[in-house]
């Protein structure tokens, strides 16, 4: 690998370190395939640029995590870490429709119920324990 190739690596790798703060892994349980559209609220005056364009193409239609990722040209960890902080923010919301809520007799709930479900609890208790320790 060239010299430049190398610095353009380390400077892509050092961007998304600062554009996540060096989070690793979101706070919400989001598939690919998770669909997201835009919400009543607004992201933190200290978002990242890229939480204005995620917010921007949810706006136009719904996205899945996966779709954003590749809009932003950034790594889906680092896009499902931004997304986490959107649902937290109410500004981005994971939609409930008719297609997702009716899984059929006999199924289990699909990731997208889940994944809403998850980050409409997380919203309204952000520091519940996930799971309580056994005494």
């Amino acid at each position: 690998m060239t010299t430049y190739g190398r610095a353009a690596e380390e400077s892509a790798f050092v961007r998304t370190y600062a554009v996540t703060r060096g989070r690793t892994k979101p706070r919400h349980l989001l598939a690919l395939e998770t669909v997201l559209e835009a919400g009543q609220g607004r992201p933190g005056p200290a978002q990242a640029e890229e939480c204005g364009e995620i917010l921007a193409l949810c706006r136009e239609r719904r996205r899945s995590v996966v779709e954003l990722a590749g809009r932003l040209g950034r790594p889906v960890t680092a896009v499902k870490v931004l997304v986490s902080d959107l649902l937290d923010a109410g500004a981005l919301v994971v939609p409930l429709t008719q297609s997702y809520a009716d899984t059929g007799a006999g199924s289990g709930p699909s990731i997208q119920l889940l994944a809403a479900v998850s980050a409409s609890l997380k919203r309204k208790w952000p520091d519940a324990v996930a799971y309580p320790q056994a005494g």
